[in-house]
């Protein structure tokens, strides 16, 4: 990848996170707490994504990036105060900066028209909220895109020479010299320099200090305050000096800012991967309109002593699959050696312990570079929300809790799609219409509640609504009426409530954009499925629905009781298991002919033999010496399992059996013991559900 698209694949990354923190502090507004910091961070986060826009030549996004940031300025001078109506206009607005930053990753054009409307609804806040007003610089805004080509644009007036040197924390705060020292052409004729001197030699260069300062010389008509307002924002992060000169120089040709990109290519080659300090040759002549030149200044840690770098997921996926084979390997390492005979505390012994402990704590280390906060996902719905709400003719908002809860990126990233169904659904089917909210004294604004949290090596997610919940008699009526249940079937409140889930159902009375065709629940049941996890429904008829999701906090290794069972070595979840005890006489209970209980602490649990639900045999054998496994599902269900023995307790690698062969009832995943034999991983939550096959007239 050359120097140019390595720094636009930089630039969009960045744009997520501003985005993010954009959403984030916007989100604040609408709650009311638009404090000077959330402010000034909401602001940071437009200015940044103009500044990068500009050197890439994104002019759409240019300019609607400097209407929004406008408007922002506003606020952050009080002279525009943040009310209901405000902070609604600036979600729409982060939702149309965020299609711009995406259309010119993907090179598809805007919705001229939703981005016009948009200007204007930003017009007239900036305004004062008078549409009417006299003309803006919104109206005939021209953007040249912000590079460092600093043609001629006025002659005249006085001329001044700026000293400007960046600090560290200017650069911490995602700001850039770039924008800034571009905004004085908007002034006069400018000229800069960039002074290199103090950047040490590669092997002393601290990519969290700055080195970097500029000169410029600037013939203008302006004032010395009018130069001083661009630098207002960093004022605090950066040394800046200005003095004014009775003429603009006669003589001499002034030096300028040299080809940065050019000489991040030349750093690349010396490092071996694409440089992050911005080093530049002085006098160099400047070239004209380099879309690359504004984002040479990168992020620099947010503290001394914490550094962060960006490296490519595939390599990190790499990295994950090689620690699962070492995690095979060393499980056939201690296969040999038990099988040798070497007794525990030899030397062997023990060094194969230290093995496991390290690749263990590799694994987890490994496991942590991967997991990333489910926040940005929760904070992609309040645009769901807004939308929905919107097209249904409803009010609704969105609270978010546990953000920071951490989870693996491939999680992450197949999770949004089952949210959006379900956020959509909570409001098009959950939540009730204003009116009717106000008739039975509910807020008129409902609220779609997203829950994240850590349960047993597990990750749960909520989402919960305060709406009407589910109308039992209507999706037993439309059930029917579909042929999906027998006319006489009785069914529990819970039974009628996973009935959302059966492919081609719908309570929807027509098809529209948002519900109708029969394909949401049933598509995030599969969806969830397919990520190792389970969904559940609860609801109470007038106040509300809760589904709840449970999901494997990684999907690459997890710690499994290896089983035997017909002959066969199987692998039950750690997470799954309550506890394990000897079947004994004076615990099982017959039930019918083939079927038994285990009565433990005064309760009473139904017994499954593994190899009976697998179709590894027919009927169940005689329990008494057999081992008996107490598991529970995520939604509270528990069984428990009759196994012939228990062969130890070992961290497993998870490989996908679907992708790979085909879905099997009971069965998740697969995984390869240390003796290079194939084991499959059972489906705890699929057993429970599952009712046994029976094979009492089986010769």
């Amino acid at each position: 990848m050359s120097s140019s698209e390595n720094i636009r694949d930089i630039f969009f990354q960045e744009c997520e996170e501003q985005l993010a923190e954009l959403e984030r502090g916007l989100i604040a507004f609408e709650n009311g707490g638009a404090d000077k910091e959330t402010v000034d961070s909401v602001f940071r986060a437009v200015h940044s994504i103009k500044g990068g826009a500009g050197a890439f030549h994104f002019s759409d996004l240019v300019r609607f990036a400097h209407g929004f940031e406008t408007v922002l300025d506003d606020i952050r001078s009080d002279r525009l105060q943040v009310d209901a109506a405000c902070a609604r206009t600036l979600l729409r607005a982060a939702d149309i900066l965020g299609d711009l930053v995406r259309g010119a990753q993907s090179g598809l054009p805007g919705d001229a028209e939703k981005i016009e409307a948009a200007l204007r609804e930003l017009e007239g806040l900036h305004s004062g909220g008078d549409e009417t007003a006299a003309p803006s610089e919104f109206d005939d805004l021209a953007f040249t895109p912000i590079t460092f080509d600093f043609d001629a644009a006025s002659a005249g007036g006085a001329t001044y020479n700026i000293d400007f040197a960046p600090n560290a924390r200017m650069y911490a705060l995602g700001n850039e010299p770039a924008p800034l020292l571009n905004e004085l052409r908007r002034l006069g004729d400018a000229t800069v320099a960039l002074d290199y001197s103090a950047v040490p030699l590669l092997d002393e260069l601290d990519p969290a200090q700055s080195y970097l300062r500029w000169s410029a010389e600037l013939q203008t008509q302006s004032t010395e305050d009018d130069i001083r307002d661009i630098f207002e924002f960093v004022s605090g992060d950066c040394t800046l000096a200005i003095t004014k000169r009775a003429a603009p120089a006669e003589n001499g040709a002034p030096d300028t800012v040299s080809d940065v990109v050019s000489l991040l290519a030349a750093l690349e080659k010396d490092l071996g991967e694409p440089a992050r300090a911005p080093v530049a040759e002085r006098s160099a002549p400047l070239p004209a309109a380099q879309p690359e030149t504004a984002l040479v200044a990168q992020k620099a840690p947010a503290s001394a002593n914490v550094s962060t770098i960006r490296i490519e997921t595939l390599r990190l996926d790499r990295l994950v699959d090689f620690i699962g084979e070492l995690v095979i390997n060393q499980a056939m390492l201690a296969q040999w050696i038990s099988q040798s005979g070497l007794v525990a505390g030899s030397p062997i012994a023990n060094g194969l312990d230290e093995l496991e402990r390290l690749t263990r704590e590799i694994q987890d280390s490994a496991m942590a570079i991967r997991a990333q906060p489910i926040g940005p996902v929760f904070q992609r719905m309040g645009r769901v929300v807004r939308e929905v709400a919107q097209a249904t003719g409803k009010s609704a908002r969105l609270v978010c809790e546990g953000e920071a809860t951490e989870i693996d990126k491939t999680v992450i990233e197949r999770i949004a799609e089952p949210l959006t169904h379900m956020v959509r659904n909570a409001i098009d089917h959950g939540l009730e219409t204003p009116e009717a909210r106000r008739a039975i004294g509910k807020s008129e604004t409902g609220v779609i509640t997203l829950s994240a949290r850590h349960r047993s090596g597990r990750i749960i997610i909520e989402i919960s609504d305060d709406g009407a919940g589910v109308r039992r008699e209507k999706v037993l009526s439309r059930a029917i009426e579909k042929g999906l249940v027998a006319p006489d079937a009785r069914l529990s409140d819970a039974e009628i409530d996973n009935l959302l889930f059966l492919p081609g159902f719908s309570t929807a009375a027509a098809v529209t954009d948002i519900s109708g065709r029969g394909v949401g629940m049933d598509v995030v049941r599969k969806s969830i499925g397919a990520l190792g996890g389970r969904i559940s429904i609860a609801s109470e008829p007038g106040k509300g629905s809760l589904f709840t999701l449970s999901l494997p906090l990684t999907l690459a290794v997890l710690d499994g009781m290896i089983v035997k069972v017909a002959d066969q070595t199987l692998v039950l979840p750690i997470t799954a298991i309550v506890e394990t005890f000897q079947a004994r006489p004076e615990i099982l209970r017959p039930l019918g002919a083939h079927s038994y209980v285990v009565a433990v602490r005064e309760a009473v649990t139904p017994l499954t033999d593994i190899g009976v639900a697998l179709g590894l045999r027919h009927r169940i054998v005689d329990p008494v010496g057999g081992v008996v496994i107490l598991v529970e599902s995520e939604g509270g269900g528990r069984r428990a399992l009759l196994a012939d023995s228990i062969v130890e307790q070992r961290q497993i690698v998870v490989k996908s059996i679907e992708n790979n062969y085909g879905a099997i009832r009971g069965i998740a995943a697969a995984t390869i013991l240390g003796d290079g034999r194939v084991a499959l991983i059972l489906d705890v939550d699929a057993l429970i559900e599952a009712r046994e096959p029976d094979f009492s007239n089986a010769a």
